[in-house]
């Protein structure tokens, strides 16, 4: 148990970043004991989603109760992620803040340097932010977030224009 205490003290605190109306929350991983007060962390910002970009650990029953849904896209450690996760979490974006614009996104991997920094840094870019401005923007909050392999492709990564506003409002269209 101590040692467990430990490493929890090593990690950041959940951090969260804002940009262009959209939230997200950027955590390490709760475990069954450490639920209610990642629940209370969750509350205080909004959240409606958690993202969990790691190995389930611990059960989501608690977190659907509350209203906070939970959806996997887990892939592998101290990598990038595949086009297909990548497309989710946009998806899920576009859903989440059309439904409702001022909800938070809760994402997180084991400690939450990795993978979950990665996919916010995507949304920041997809949200017009240059790579490094993405980077430099969680960095200040997270420090020792994203490894060299995921700057690579986050410095490669071209956005598509999939979360931008048009017409000043999310996913709207214009008839004429």
């Amino acid at each position: 148990m101590s040692n467990n205490m430990r490493s929890k003290d090593i990690r950041p605190a959940p951090c969260e970043i804002e940009y262009k109306n959209m939230k997200f929350l950027i955590t390490d991983r709760p475990s069954d004991a450490t639920i209610k007060a990642f629940i209370q962390e969750l509350k205080k910002h909004k959240v409606r989603d958690v993202v969990r970009v790691c190995e389930p650990t611990y059960k989501v029953e608690e977190l659907r109760e509350e209203g906070i849904s939970v959806t996997d896209l887990a892939y592998d450690d101290g990598t990038s992620p595949p086009t297909q996760v990548v497309d989710e979490w946009f998806e899920l974006l576009r859903k989440r803040f059309k439904d409702c614009p001022d909800a938070c996104v809760a994402v997180h991997c084991v400690a939450g340097l990795g993978r979950a920094p990665v996919l916010v840094a995507l949304a920041l870019i997809e949200l017009g932010l240059k790579y490094e401005d993405a980077v430099e923007m969680i960095r200040q909050k997270r420090r020792g977030a994203i490894n060299a392999k995921q700057l690579a492709f986050l410095e490669k990564y071209r956005p598509k224009s999939r979360l931008k506003l048009k017409n000043g409002h999310k996913n709207s269209c214009c008839i004429q």
